[in-house]
């Protein structure tokens, strides 16, 4: 099942959030990972992955993050 979430993501800059988009999508279940200044929009699996899995994903580069 394709989902799509917009995740805020405290003190992101555009290299942070290039990384994070490399991370995201390598990460299984993830399609796309998009990121803006201070959020990022992920495009993914829920019948694999839940948004907590991906905020982990996020959280573990050191970001407070959470949906928008």
């Amino acid at each position: 099942m394709n989902s799509r979430i917009l995740i805020g993501v405290r003190g992101m800059t555009k290299e942070a959030g290039d990384k994070i988009a490399r991370l995201l999508e390598d990460t299984e279940g993830i399609k796309k990972a998009i990121p803006d200044e201070g959020q990022i929009e992920v495009h993914y699996d829920a019948s694999l992955l839940t948004v907590m899995d991906i905020l982990r994903v996020v959280r573990s580069q050191g970001f407070l993050a959470g949906m928008l």
